[in-house]
């Protein structure tokens, strides 16, 4: 019996849309606590109207430049969500999500 070789090729991609936003006054954080998709700005600076549904990927959030814990948020198409965590975040504060999207090819 003859040996052989399989040879598979996958290629993985992704896409990354980033959204700003830098607090115009504190913000006081509850479980439950939410920041509308439409206060935020998109890469190119334009008002966001909602976040991308990650559906092969996932989402980041910094606050301060620092990335969060996945569990202590949840995004969705219309708000950022803070998930058991208290807190308060100072004015001036910026907030970035980043959303990841990857593409497997074989």
């Amino acid at each position: 019996m003859a040996l052989s070789i399989i040879n598979i090729n996958v290629n993985v991609s992704g896409t990354s849309t980033r959204f700003f936003n830098i607090l115009a006054t504190p913000l006081a954080i509850v479980d439950g606590t939410t920041i509308a998709a439409t206060s935020f700005l998109n890469d190119s600076g334009s008002a966001a109207t909602t976040f991308p549904i990650v559906t092969n990927g996932y989402y980041n959030l910094y606050i301060n430049g620092v990335l969060q814990e996945g569990d202590s948020y949840t995004v969705s198409a219309t708000e950022l969500t803070f998930n058991t965590v208290t807190g308060a975040i100072s004015a001036g504060t910026p907030i970035i999500i980043e959303a990841v999207e990857l593409v497997t090819v074989i």
